[in-house]
C-alpha cells in the first residue's frame, strides 16, 4: 500500500482552490508527509499585447514575478489554515495540466489534490478542463474537492464516513485498500457499495429466453458473497458494511454519498474500459456531481 507521503496541491489562488489546499494539508498531516503547493502561470516574461485592430499600438504586459507569486502562495497557505511545517511553495511557467503532471512525476508525488472547478465557473455539471486532464494522465491518485465542500481548516477536516464503490476490477480493489487505510487512520466507517447495472431500469424484449428477476437475484447474491469475503479479509472491525443495489452506477454512488458521506474512494477505471486515457465514465460523472471530495485511484 502506497502512503501519501508526498502530496502535491496545484491551486490557481482562487477562493475555491484554497479549499483544496486545506484538504491537502490535512492529508499530508495525517500521513506525516510533505506538502507541495503549486501555482502554474503562462509565463514570467513580459508579453506584447495588441489592444484591438491590427495597427493599434502594442502594449507590454508584465506578469507577476516569481517572488510575488510565492508570496500569494504563502497567503493562500495561511488562509487555508494548512500547517507550514514540511511545506514547499513552487511556481512554474507552462501549460496548466501538463505542468502539474510533470511536477507530480518529478516530485514522485503519492497524491494530487485539486479543486474540480477553477476561476472559469461554478457549474457542478461542468468538470474543469485542467482537472479532467490531470485525472486522465496523473501518475498517482487524485483527490478532487468540489466547490461546495466544507471550507474548513485542516484541524476541522474530519473523515467520519467513507464510501467505496467497487466492481472488483483492479482499480476498484486498489481503491478499497486506500479506503481501508484511511479508515484506520481516521477511525472512519466504510460503506462498500456494489451497483449492479445489468437491466436495472427496464425489462428485456419479449424474445429474451431467460428469467430476468431470477438472474438479477443471482447477480445480487453473487455480489453480496464477494463483498462479504472481501470485507472479512480486509476489515476485522465492525465499522465496514457492504451494500448491493441495482441501478445506474454514478447515480447510486452520488445518492449514497448524499446521506452524510465525507469522502468517496473509487477506481478511475472499471470493467467497462481499461485504456487509461479514456478516463472512466462512471468516475468522471461521480467527480462532476459528488457532494464531497472524491479520491480517484488508477489500477496497478
Amino acid at each position: 500500500m502506497v502512503e501519501f507521503k508526498q502530496v502535491l496541491c496545484p491551486i490557481d489562488l482562487s477562493e475555491l482552490s484554497i479549499r483544496s489546499l486545506a484538504y491537502a494539508g490535512a492529508i499530508a498531516k495525517l500521513y506525516d508527509g510533505e506538502l507541495t503547493a503549486l501555482h502554474v502561470v503562462p509565463t514570467f516574461e513580459p508579453m506584447e499585447v495588441r489592444a484591438g485592430a491590427l495597427y493599434d499600438p502594442v502594449r507590454i504586459v508584465y506578469p507577476m514575478s516569481r517572488e510575488e507569486v510565492l508570496e500569494r502562495l504563502r497567503q493562500a497557505l495561511e488562509a487555508a489554515g494548512a500547517p507550514t511545517a514540511h511545506v514547499t511553495l513552487v511556481t512554474e511557467a507552462g501549460a496548466d495540466a501538463a505542468t502539474i503532471v510533470d511536477q507530480a512525476v518529478t516530485r514522485r508525488s503519492d497524491l494530487v489534490v485539486m479543486g474540480t472547478h477553477g476561476r472559469s465557473g461554478f457549474n457542478r455539471l461542468l468538470l474543469g478542463s485542467v482537472t479532467e486532464k490531470v485525472l486522465r494522465t496523473s501518475p498517482c491518485p487524485v483527490l478532487t474537492v468540489p466547490p461546495h465542500a466544507p471550507a474548513a481548516p485542516p484541524s476541522d477536516v474530519a473523515i467520519r464516513r467513507i464510501l467505496c464503490p467497487i466492481d472488483f476490477s483492479s482499480a476498484a480493489l486498489q481503491a478499497f485498500g486506500f479506503a481501508m487505510d484511511l479508515a484506520r487512520r481516521t477511525n472512519a466507517s466504510v460503506t462498500v457499495l456494489c451497483v449492479i447495472e445489468w437491466l436495472p431500469e427496464e425489462e428485456p424484449r419479449a424474445l429474451a429466453h431467460f428469467n430476468v428477476p431470477e438472474y438479477r437475484q443471482y447477480l445480487t447474491l453473487n455480489a453480496r458473497e464477494r463483498l462479504e469475503a472481501l470485507i472479512a479479509q480486509e476489515s476485522p472491525r465492525g465499522a465496514t458494511e457492504g451494500t448491493v443495489v441495482i441501478g445506474r452506477a454514478h447515480r447510486e454512488i452520488v445518492r449514497v454519498a448524499g446521506t452524510g458521506v465525507d469522502l468517496i474512494v473509487m477506481g478511475a477505471q472499471g470493467r467497462g474500459g481499461h485504456v487509461r486515457p479514456a478516463f472512466g465514465s462512471t468516475t468522471q460523472q461521480v467527480v462532476r456531481a459528488a457532494p464531497c471530495p472524491v479520491l480517484s485511484v488508477h489500477g496497478a
